[in-house]
């Protein structure tokens, strides 16, 4: 038995990685879900952690789902945002100790993984936005790109009037014939105007058309659904399982992108792939920054039955997410024809930089010797 010695975070608003130490000294490294993360660590110690320590690290999904169990009172985003440090540390933990990455421990293997170039931006011109993307279509040979439409659970308000008509045929036409369209409204728009605006994603050859309709009003999404030939695609913001069922019972969506973090870790999201794949749907998960959220999305989609066409890069630097500069050593998202690769390297693949840890917010929660 390898017993949890000692659960250690790292944390700053933004970010917040996590160590388990065992009783023979193995090391993994995790990560929980971005955005005030040092509340999030707070809860990782406070209602993760005493769970956790002197358990089986090796038992990876009943110890979560048994945190679950005795943490019930305090369901959803909360406590998943904070076990998903727990998930994915021993998942790199286990990679370390055989000596594997994390993709094979999954039944797949390492390679290459086709990316599409994710926008997070609204606050740009529609000319500006196909101007970037084209650039990076010519330099990175991206074949596939992610806008975004509407505004944020905007309730048929555009970010600015008229926009959405704008964006779509200009980024559309400009990246031309050969490269996949896919577009995010981020819970903006009722289901009338979703269809008026869904139809207009057809006309100019987009083919994913993600979050039309707040997210929790499943029966709207499938009415949009059902009224376009696109596929309608959601559920980054959804972690519990029941609503996963019922979302791909009903048909709510034709596309399923559960996001890793949220969800609370690998464990808990392969039972969604589980769920996804008896339907006959595909799995494009939701990774929109460049944490350790996408490089354990890589690992995932190496491995399960069910993947999408590709994997969700962010292209944002410095100037949107200043906060995800320096994580890691190297770069382990470089891009090559269109394409990040995933590591062969034991757990993860990937190294924490010890010049952000050693500005970060320290915690630590021990078992007793």
């Amino acid at each position: 038995m390898l017993t949890i010695q000692r659960l250690e975070t790292f944390a700053n608003e933004f970010v917040c990685f996590v160590r388990v130490t065992t009783d023979s000294g193995a090391q993994g490294w995790g990560q929980t879900s971005t955005y005030n993360a040092d509340i999030t660590a707070t809860i990782f110690h406070r209602q993760v952690a005493p769970w956790a320590l002197g358990a089986d690290a090796s038992e990876i999904g009943p110890l979560i789902q048994r945190i679950e169990e005795r943490e019930h009172k305090f369901p959803g985003s909360y406590r998943c945002r904070a076990l998903a440090g727990l998930d994915t540390a021993l998942w790199d933990l286990k990679g370390k100790l055989a000596g594997k990455p994390v993709v094979a421990l999954l039944g797949g293997q390492p390679g290459k993984l086709r990316a599409y170039a994710s926008s997070m931006k609204r606050d740009i011109t529609p000319a500006a936005e196909a101007d970037r993307l084209v650039r990076l279509r010519d330099e990175l040979g991206f074949d596939a790109f992610k806008w975004r439409v509407a505004a944020e659970c905007g309730r048929d308000v555009d970010e600015w009037p008229g926009r959405t008509e704008d964006v779509v045929p200009t980024v559309a036409r400009a990246l031309g014939d050969r490269v996949a369209k896919l577009v995010d409204a981020n819970s903006g728009f009722s289901p009338r105007r979703a269809i008026e605006v869904g139809r207009l994603l057809q006309a100019e050859g987009v083919g994913h058309f993600e979050e039309p309709c707040p997210y929790w009003h499943l029966e709207q999404s499938k009415e949009v659904a059902d009224a376009l030939e696109i596929d309608v695609t959601g559920g980054e913001q959804d972690w519990d399982l029941a609503t996963w069922q019922r979302m791909v019972d009903m048909r709510a969506v034709d596309i399923v992108q559960p996001d890793v973090m949220y969800m609370g870790g690998i464990a808990r999201t392969l039972k969604v792939c589980d769920i996804a794949a008896a339907a006959g749907l595909p799995i494009t998960p939701h990774s929109a920054n460049l944490s350790l959220v996408t490089m354990c999305t890589m690992h995932l989609l190496g491995a399960i039955a069910n993947p999408g066409k590709y994997l969700e890069l962010s292209i944002e630097g410095a100037d949107y997410y200043p906060w995800q500069q320096g994580l890691f050593l190297g770069d382990p998202y470089r891009v090559d024809a269109g394409h990040v690769t995933i590591p062969d390297l034991p757990g993860w693949g990937v190294e924490i930089n010890p010049a952000w840890l050693a500005q970060a917010s320290y915690q630590c929660s021990e078992r007793a010797r």
